[in-house]
């Protein structure tokens, strides 16, 4: 059997802080432009997720906060550095989610569900992950460099995956890593499927079937 300190390390080099190219403004040092900028990147991940990256320009984001191009400039010299921001903040998200699920003590198959349980809500429900899903959808048309979606996510599942194979809670035989780029696909295809059918309203009912599919195909 597998520790409880092994299952809480599975694929803990997955999520690891990164840091993007590109330009950015300066960091802010006081409250006041802290919560701007916030509310600038928050404006901007609105018309990212709703209009996608091309069509949607600084002065659209200006427009949308009350403020001039030039205070939104200062805060992000570029359309890119928003964009950036916004994909920073989406897979800043993950780390944070997966350290609540940890400190539930679940088993690591039960930690992997509950991860991808709680990235649907995400989807379903936080502006800055959809807006961060259609501009990585959109990397051909940005000029940055963004980081390659599904990577974290797949090794994360793996090494848990991994941890239950030990445990005895998947089929014997199972090969980890096949089945956490079967979980990818199927979470991310669910929810492309339902972001372009039903704008994500039902994304937590259509992963549940893919869920208990996927996962009943894996228990033991």
């Amino acid at each position: 059997m597998t520790d409880r300190l092994a299952v809480s390390q599975a694929g803990d080099s997955a999520f690891a802080a990164r840091q993007f190219g590109g330009r950015r403004g300066p960091a802010p040092k006081q409250d006041r432009a802290a919560r701007t900028k916030s509310l600038v990147l928050t404006a901007a991940a609105e018309l990212f997720a709703a209009r996608g990256f091309r069509h949607t320009s600084v002065k659209d984001v200006a427009d949308r906060v009350e403020m001039t191009k030039g205070a939104v400039y200062f805060h992000y010299p570029t359309k890119e550095a928003l964009a950036l921001a916004v994909v920073e903040h989406l897979y800043a998200k993950w780390p944070t989610l997966l350290e609540e699920t940890r400190a539930r003590k679940l088993s690591p198959l039960d930690t992997a569900a509950e991860m991808l349980d709680r990235a649907a809500l995400a989807f379903r429900d936080d502006v800055v992950v959809q807006a961060g899903a259609r501009l990585q959808l959109e990397r051909p048309h940005i000029d940055a460099e963004l980081p390659p979606p599904y990577v974290d996510w797949t090794e994360l599942l793996t090494g848990l995956l991994s941890a239950a194979l030990d445990e005895g809670q998947i089929k014997a035989g199972t090969d980890p890593a096949a089945a956490a780029r079967a979980l990818v696909a199927g979470f991310f295809g669910m929810q492309h499927i339902s972001d372009v059918l039903e704008q994500r309203a039902d994304i937590v009912e259509r992963w549940a079937e893919v869920r208990d599919f996927l996962f009943g195909a894996l228990r033991t």
